[in-house]
């Protein structure tokens, strides 16, 4: 067959090889015109990268690319449009599949569910998402092997078969600027559930009536998290399935509580995929520190203490980290403007015990006067560009005791390439501070 890949990132690059190493025709498509393509592909670069795509056999677009995008210069070709996840669930010679969504938590709940697995014995295969597509493991998959992947909505948005356990963490707005709307942003993952079968797990976080929502129409079996019968946390203090006590919330190494809700759904998931030794689960959640820009502890400098928490780009999971700690805090809010509000964020912020905040980026104005509305009594600096500057501006108001967090509400297009390279220039910064003999 002739095949194009439209996207040549890591994503694409996975597919072509897979679908090359299959005997098809490859052509690459791409925006970038300076893409390297190697030698055995056909390449289609720059402008005109969408061209002509009703020739090809097979369309497989990249999560990043909207279908749209290819439909709006190549009309009648949604038969042939696929996916990586499409073509891995078909395919894989496993049928042991969990698949795991939601706005914020995926990366962290999809790592702890595949370290669960591997506790019990099981050979797991972590990939979507989370940055490996699942076609580079493919072939190396047994038939009693586990596959967890993280699935975002770009992913979902035509998925035509679903895993066999399937999971919704919290959702709240987001990629609205892809989306049509919310509503069809939740439609994306809906069709995570919608997939499924009478005997597959539809697992959800029972707080949320639009995860429950969401979750529910899954024909399958219908199983909450953070509540009974799923995995649930009693008295603020303690982990547990049903009777079982797993461990305590003082065990883990996770902050905050929100993570207290990543921990149930991992073994939530776990347990429906038949991983129920209470021994072993503790040893995975209690070993478990999380992830990189994830309210990741960066260094203590003169008593202050540094975290990074650069992934979460939204009003909703700056508010999860600045309630994730106890103690005094200085903020770094702000960055690139996506149109939502911040006065909750604000009204949060304004109840908090907080010094001082550094306002970055687009929105900085627009912070402020969200705070400013609130009552805010700390102080608030603006006007800086550099992390650097940011960090020295923090370690002045800070004092020992206190907690300095990144953790923006936004996105960090403006001044950083992405989240990472925004939560590598914090790690960097802070690293530089001196300490005071």
């Amino acid at each position: 067959m002739n095949i194009a890949i439209i996207g040549y990132a890591t994503e694409g690059k996975a597919s072509a090889a897979y679908f090359s190493g299959q005997g098809h025709e490859i052509t690459v498509c791409d925006a970038n015109p300076d893409t390297v393509v190697p030698v055995e592909f056909q390449a289609q670069l720059g402008d005109g990268y969408l061209e002509g795509l009703d020739r090809f056999d097979t369309i497989v677009r990249s999560a990043g690319i909207h279908p749209r995008v290819i439909l709006s210069t190549n009309p009648g070709v949604e038969n042939q449009i696929t996916t990586a996840i499409n073509e891995f669930i078909v395919k894989s010679p496993s049928r042991n599949i969990i698949g795991i969504t939601g706005t914020k938590g995926k990366g962290t709940t999809s790592t702890l569910t595949a370290r669960i697995l591997e506790t019990h014995g099981k050979t797991v295969w972590l990939g979507g998402n989370i940055g490996r597509s699942p076609l580079e493991f493919i072939d190396e998959i047994a038939p009693d092997d586990w596959v967890v992947l993280e699935l975002s909505s770009f992913q979902l948005y035509d998925l035509k078969q679903a895993p066999h356990i399937a999971a919704c963490l919290m959702v709240a707005p987001e990629h609205l600027a892809w989306h049509a709307n919310l509503e069809d942003y939740y439609e994306a993952k809906a069709r995570l559930f919608r997939q499924q079968k009478r005997d597959d797990v539809a697992i959800y976080f029972s707080d949320s009536e639009a995860t429950r929502s969401i979750a529910t129409q899954s024909p399958g079996k219908h199983v909450p998290y953070f509540a009974p019968p799923g995995a649930y946390v009693a008295n603020n203090d303690k982990i547990m399935y049903g009777s079982e006590v797993i461990c305590s919330t003082s065990d883990l190494k996770l902050l905050g509580k929100h993570n207290w809700q990543n921990v149930c759904a991992a073994i939530t998931a776990s347990w429906q995929a038949n991983c129920k030794d209470v021994a072993k689960i503790k040893q995975a959640v209690t070993s478990f520190a999380g992830l990189p820009h994830r309210l990741e502890f960066v260094r203590t400098v003169d008593g202050v203490d540094y975290y990074d928490d650069s992934f979460g780009t939204t009003p909703e999971t700056a508010i999860v980290a600045v309630q994730a700690f106890e103690q005094p805090k200085i903020l770094i809010l702000g960055g690139s403007d996506k149109g939502v509000s911040f006065d909750e964020l604000a009204r949060v912020v304004s109840k908090q015990n907080i010094r001082h905040a550094v306002l970055i980026g687009a929105t900085a104005h627009k912070l402020q006067k969200s705070l400013t509305k609130a009552g805010f009594k700390g102080t608030m600096t603006t006007g800086l560009d550099h992390m650097t500057d940011m960090v020295r501006d923090c370690a002045t108001f800070a004092r020992a005791g206190d907690v300095v967090l990144l953790s923006t509400g936004c996105a960090s297009f403006g001044l950083f390439a992405n989240y990472k390279d925004r939560g590598e220039q914090f790690t960097k910064a802070v690293q530089a501070l001196s300490l005071v003999a």
